[in-house]
């Protein structure tokens, strides 16, 4: 018999592993000052590509004042309990019913938290006789929703239309033979990459195919389409997503999330997804705050248009330069550089340190090994000028690459002596 906390000891996990160097400069950095490009960090100032405040809506005077008001007039713990048993009002119900309509679904539910009512959803839907297919560069809430399926389970090459074919005629065989269904999940906008999933080839797959498609759309509410409604929209096929889910913490910079789908869905989720079911009511704060935030998105266009306005302007001036950002199609900008953990560090130091640019860094198990990813999130809130600057820090930087200045074997630990 082993210990159980000597085998957590033992075992720090792929990210963990970085603890020692990592930990509060390249994870769990603390930003300071007021949510926007322009934060301190380690008492410098830095322009931000790292936060999900897509549409600039965090520090919005109209949103600050909602959010105010609320937390004046009803303090942070009302509505006192859960939903089912205590903490219902008209103001979540009229969120839910605004947010459904956004999306064009009759009835949505309000959820706390993004990743926990993923994976609830999941569980909720399917039963041990189903079939669960899914993207195979899913976020990490939609596998760990389908760890806990105890029924058949599938993976598909990653927006391979082909693959998911062959995995569905599979699917079809198992589903006949236990007496169950199917359900698709995959995401508007892959976090990652910033990549759109197939939406319109995936629902063109329902002539041939008996299933149900489950969208996470986190990414891509508030910002894809016409009128800003998610990626479906801007595919022309929101009448194939069945059940669409999208979180308030990117576009809306807030904290919750909704689904929205057919009357007796979000009936049957209501009253039987655990993670709310037994968990405390969104605060009012959040749920004002989500009312005038969608307000916004609605009535406030030329906010998405500033945002595609900076993405833009950033993709092409990247694509120019020569940078690989991969296939995105969203805000999401990765850049893609060939390297080792220890020269990703040294150029994270350095873009912070000497040129004042806050990235995130993402590097193996996330992206292949060899391959580090610089992850930037343009916002309404940056200016062009902020995207000139970051182009010609990138350009330096990876000039530096090439010529060897970052040791491929060497972390940078210089942030113990900042």
């Amino acid at each position: 018999m082993v210990d159980i906390f000597t085998r957590i000891k033992g075992m720090p996990g792929p990210l963990g592993q970085y603890q020692e160097f990592a930990d509060g400069y390249y994870m769990f950095p603390k930003l300071v000052g007021e949510i926007g490009p322009h934060m301190k960090f380690n008492g410098k100032e830095v322009l931000v590509w790292s936060l999900n405040n897509y549409l600039g809506l965090a520090n919005d005077p109209e949103v600050r004042k909602a959010d105010a008001d609320a937390a004046a007039q009803y303090g942070m713990a009302a509505p006192m309990g859960a939903r089912m048993m205590s903490g219902d009002t008209v103001y979540h119900q009229e969120l839910e019913q605004k947010l459904a309509a956004f999306v064009g679904k009759p009835k949505g539910f309000l959820v706390n938290f993004g990743y926990q009512a993923m994976i609830s959803i999941i569980d909720c839907l399917l039963s041990p006789r189903d079939v669960v297919v899914v993207d195979k560069e899913s976020h990490a809430c939609i596998y760990d929703g389908v760890r806990m399926h105890i029924g058949r389970k599938f993976s598909f090459k990653h927006n391979d239309m082909a693959d998911l074919r062959g995995v569905l005629t599979r699917a079809t065989k198992f589903a006949e033979e236990s007496g169950g269904g199917i359900l698709v999940i995959t995401e508007g906008v892959f976090g990652m990459s910033g990549e759109l999933g197939k939406l319109d080839e995936i629902v063109a797959m329902k002539k041939d195919f008996d299933f149900r498609l489950l969208i996470d759309d986190a990414h891509g509410f508030g910002t894809m389409g016409k009128r800003g409604t998610g990626t479906a929209e801007h595919f022309g096929v929101e009448d194939g997503i069945d059940v669409h889910f999208a979180t308030f913490a990117k576009s809306m910079a807030g904290i919750g999330a909704f689904v929205a789908s057919e009357k007796e869905i979000i009936d049957h989720l209501r009253f039987n997804m655990r993670s709310q079911t037994y968990a405390k009511s969104l605060p009012m704060p959040m749920v004002m705050g989500a009312l005038k935030r969608l307000e916004i998105i609605q009535t406030r266009p030329e906010i998405r248009e500033k945002l595609w306005t900076v993405t833009r302007a950033l993709q092409k001036g990247l694509r120019e330069k020569g940078f690989d950002i991969g296939k995105t199609e969203a805000n999401v900008t990765p850049v893609f550089l060939s390297g080792t953990v220890a020269q990703a560090t040294q150029i994270v130091v350095d873009m912070r340190e000497n040129y004042g640019i806050f990235c995130s860094m993402v590097l193996y198990p996330v992206v292949p090994k060899g391959t580090i990813e610089l992850r930037l999130i343009p916002t309404a809130a940056h200016s062009l000028e902020d995207v000139e600057r970051t182009i010609q820090v990138f350009s330096e930087v990876r000039e530096k690459l090439d010529k060897g200045v970052y040791s491929e074997t060497e972390i940078n630990n210089q942030r113990i002596n900042f």
